[in-house]
């Protein structure tokens, strides 16, 4: 029998995290209308509970609470503290696979901010970690958290001789690592991952793992994970028709570290920027060009040779480009106390051009 106890810590047992979101929510009325609903109302101990008569055989399970919010509300306090549990937590030779559940708004930060910070940690250690959540609340009449959760409960405690230890996302019986995380769609059920690199299967079969693309060795070295004040201030800044050039230079007297520039098509910006973000630079302010169309690669030097101290994000999202700058940016300040001469640039151009497996 599977048990959900918390006095199963001191034996093999999956470890699911609760952070909240749809699949914590109820709707006021969920035969009427399922997409009114307050997120983070359900405690993950109850999650559990529902899906216990299913869960196979063999599997213990341990619960904790992280947080209880609607997503669209993370702070970067709250990435910290998620981040230190899961860490200590893989470090737990009792804890075989870690579950996070999560809202899908910020699905794709959270998702991002664990495999730099956790993810050599977990492949290490022959770990996975399962990020996973739902579109509809709890009360739903056709909720898809339990399903999700069962299938990220499967994953995280599958051997590893198809998918190695890492972290990985979960949704609507496909997976894709959680550095690919992007929602791209407001309502449908696979919408965190719906334009991800990822195969569409049930997660029953373990030979579909194989699929699923995973880091290589290069990856060397887990970010360090900033405390809650020390997180660089990064503003994510579209560019659009008629833009501005003081949408630039509003940020030069700010403590702003870092923008990240939301450009159009291939990642272009508005000439109207251009010498406002010669400026920003000369003021020690970290650029990132990343494209607002959702998908598809941005290169350094297209469509036009970048400006100096400019780089590009590679596939990251602008969301993810923001997280992944925030995490560079501490990173140089990290390694100036142990004096390093690494820059952010350095830490990001890791990041943006991570090599890949498939």
């Amino acid at each position: 029998m599977s048990s959900i106890e918390h006095n199963a810590e001191n034996s093999p047992h999956i470890l699911v995290l609760g952070m909240g979101g749809t699949i914590a929510g109820l709707a006021a009325k969920p035969e009427e209308n399922p997409l009114q609903y307050e997120a983070g109302q359900v405690e993950v101990s109850s999650l559990l509970a529902q899906i216990q008569s299913v869960i196979p055989g063999g599997i213990e399970l341990v619960s904790r609470q992280v947080a209880n919010i609607n997503s669209r509300n993370l702070s970067e306090g709250l990435l910290s503290q998620l981040g230190e549990s899961v860490r200590e937590s893989l470090s737990n030779t009792w804890v075989q696979g870690i579950v996070v559940t999560h809202g899908t708004d910020t699905m794709e930060e959270t998702g991002v901010f664990l495999q730099l910070t956790c993810g050599k940690l977990a492949q290490d250690l022959g770990k996975r970690v399962i990020i996973t959540g739902a579109m509809l609340p709890a009360n739903a009449p056709k909720a898809d958290g339990p399903s999700n959760l069962l299938d990220a409960i499967r994953w995280a405690s599958t051997p590893l001789d198809n998918c190695p230890g890492g972290v990985y996302a979960v949704m609507d019986g496909r997976g894709c690592l959680a550095m690919d995380l992007a929602k791209r769609h407001g309502t449908a059920l696979n919408a965190p991952i719906q334009a991800s690199p990822s195969s569409s299967v049930g997660l029953i079969n373990p030979s579909w793992l194989s699929g699923v693309k995973a880091v290589q060795e290069a990856w060397t070295a887990d970010l360090p994970i900033p405390k809650g004040d020390d997180w660089p201030w990064v503003e994510i800044l579209t560019s659009h028709a008629g833009a501005r050039s003081e949408t630039i230079t509003h940020w030069l007297g700010s403590k702003v570290k870092g923008l990240v520039l939301a450009g159009s098509g291939m990642g272009g910006f508005h000439d109207a920027w251009r010498e406002s973000l010669v400026a920003a630079v000369k003021h020690g302010i970290a650029l990132v060009r990343t494209t607002r169309t959702g998908a598809g690669t941005t290169w350094q030097d297209i469509p036009e040779k970048d400006l100096v101290g400019c780089m590009a994000s590679g596939t990251l999202s602008a969301p993810r480009a923001r997280i992944a700058l925030q995490l560079a940016i501490y990173a140089e300040k990290q390694a100036k106390l142990v004096g390093k001469s690494l820059t952010w640039q350095d830490f990001f151009a890791r990041i943006a051009v991570l090599p890949e497996i498939r």
